[in-house]
């Protein structure tokens, strides 16, 4: 079987690439991060792993290469993925869906502690030497609201319900087997969201953005949350509306946010949300866990013996949809 043409879009300097030895007999890889940078090699390209290319650049691979069979994204979010003849094409695209679930998973279990534990005023009080008890809550009983429950969301639920927490959960299509998780107390719609969010204690926000999720929680929604609940996002930032939670948080209508994601990256400087008391910010490094791009690598690399055998991918995208 002849080589396959593997052009894979990123900095060289910032990629894994001994993870790709396993697959070199079986593929020439061509790295870059410009259109020139792969020349003349795009007629015989089979493969795109998209690891860091902007979207502008992966369109313009995309185009210049005819005999595609397959393209890649390193990423779970697709803002750089889809274009509108990537999704007219017939060529599958397949993600990093799953890849880095764990980490955002404690992620969100570490917010929900660090605002029941108010670690932020044991940290205040420590720095200025003072004795200051205080009640604590537990997370214990109480009941978190995941919007989106996929890969991540089941991540979430895993140790909520570790924890003793009750789950409920949002997701697109409530009829799917998969929504008989045991994990899960409720299965609800998108059209029901305000029952999720009236009852939650915690808010997961882990859905991807689309234009059916962009702007999903907004001024109605975090009307209806509970004040003594906190909102968790480590979907994407457009998913809520960020003046309308600002406003929320800025008159305490809702104890709390953690945010790993935000409506402009990096978030700009004199932002509200740098001087929020009652903000946890992580610079969307929730999931930068020291094997973390080692571990994208590794998927793809087990993806590629997958596509070489003929067998059938695993995240394959819907396009049309958008995740």
């Amino acid at each position: 079987m002849n080589k396959d043409t593997i052009l894979l879009l990123g900095k060289e300097r910032e990629l894994p690439l001994a993870l790709l030895d396993a697959i070199r007999p079986q593929a020439e890889i061509i790295v870059g991060d410009s259109l020139e940078g792969f020349a003349n090699r795009t007629q015989d390209a089979r493969v795109i792993l998209n690891w860091s290319g902007s979207l502008e650049l992966f369109r313009g691979v995309f185009l210049r290469c005819p005999n595609l069979r397959w393209v890649h994204s390193r990423s779970a979010g697709l803002e750089r993925s889809l274009f509108p003849e990537l999704v007219a094409s017939e060529v599958p695209l397949t993600n990093g869906t799953g890849v880095f679930s764990d980490s955002l998973g404690e992620f969100v279990l570490g917010a929900m502690l660090y605002f029941a534990k108010d670690f932020r005023r044991m940290i205040r009080s420590q720095a200025r030497g003072a004795w200051d008890p205080f009640t604590v809550h537990c997370i214990a009983g109480k009941v978190v609201g995941i919007v989106g429950y996929g890969d991540i969301g089941r991540s979430v639920a895993e140790r909520a319900r570790a924890m003793g927490m009750t789950v409920l959960a949002l997701r697109r299509n409530v009829s799917r087997a998969r929504d008989r998780d045991a994990l899960v107390a409720k299965v609800y719609s998108s059209e029901n969201r305000k029952e999720l969010l009236a009852q939650s204690d915690y808010v997961v926000v882990a859905a991807p953005l689309t234009e059916e999720t962009r702007g999903m929680i907004g001024e109605a929604e975090l009307a209806v949350m509970k004040p003594t609940a906190v909102l968790i996002n480590v979907g994407r930032g457009p998913i809520i509306e960020e003046k309308a939670l600002i406003r929320a948080l800025s008159e305490n209508r809702i104890k709390g946010a953690a945010l790993d994601v935000f409506e402009q990256e990096p978030l700009p400087p004199g932002h509200p949300f740098y001087r929020m008391e009652n903000v946890l910010l992580s610079p969307h490094c929730a999931d930068n866990t020291p094997e973390w791009l080692a571990d994208a690598m590794k998927f793809f690399v087990a993806q590629y013996g997958r596509f070489r055998a003929g067998e059938p991918l695993q995240n394959i995208v819907d396009k049309q949809r958008g995740y």
